[in-house]
């Protein structure tokens, strides 16, 4: 049941307005023609209240040309825009069904004279929808900022190893040809001394 609940809690609005039994009201509802959309005004006495969370409905009652037509409206439809205020009514019953019965003038309550049109709401879901958003936001963050500071001193140690070992080889091969050139020239000199020398004995 806690799935159900918590499914349906997604549905409803967060501001639902204050709908009193015997007052006239003005239904905004969004139809759909074709690909096009406009908004019609339904306006009557609100003759019922029924059922309760997403599955909470009112009926509105007016005659038109002599015809009496009811509708129901489902209050967290979201093809239900806003709900106007226009009368505020006098009744002592939760079903106004005895004005399907009566004819001109009586088919309307009577008005509460004095009372204040204000069109109410009630707020459902403003709290419950802000705490839970900054919660996961924390808890997102802090394992993104582990994971770049173990990856970065592997990366750095690899790069470091092989240029040392290549700037000792370089110096031992300069090393070397150097040493090998020094003792030929050394040991040429002393040979071309030594046949001029004999050359001069000899004449």
């Amino acid at each position: 049941m806690d799935i159900i609940k918590s499914i349906e809690h997604e549905q409803l609005k967060n501001k639902v307005p204050v709908l009193d039994v015997g007052n006239t009201v003005r239904v905004h509802v969004r139809i759909k023609e074709g690909n096009r959309e406009r908004i019609q005004v339904f306006e009557g006495i609100i003759i019922k209240k029924q059922g309760g969370g997403v599955n909470e409905t009112f009926t509105v009652r007016r005659i038109s040309y002599g015809v009496g037509v009811e509708k129901t409206f489902l209050v967290h439809s979201p093809l239900v825009e806003k709900v106007e205020l226009v009368r505020v009514g006098k009744a002592r019953r939760a079903k106004l069904f005895y004005l399907r019965d009566r004819v001109g003038k009586a088919s309307k309550t009577k008005e509460k004279l004095g009372a204040r049109i204000e069109n109410k709401e009630i707020v459902l879901k403003e709290e419950m929808t802000e705490q839970p958003a900054t919660e996961e936001v924390k808890e997102v963050v802090e394992p993104v900022a582990e994971v770049a500071i173990e990856q970065a001193p592997e990366a750095v140690a690899p790069e470091e190893a092989p240029a040392v070992e290549t700037t000792e080889v370089v110096e031992k091969e300069v090393v070397d040809t150097v040493k090998e050139e020094v003792v030929e020239t050394v040991e040429e000199a002393p040979k071309a001394e030594e046949k001029e020398e004999e050359t001069k004995t000899e004449e």
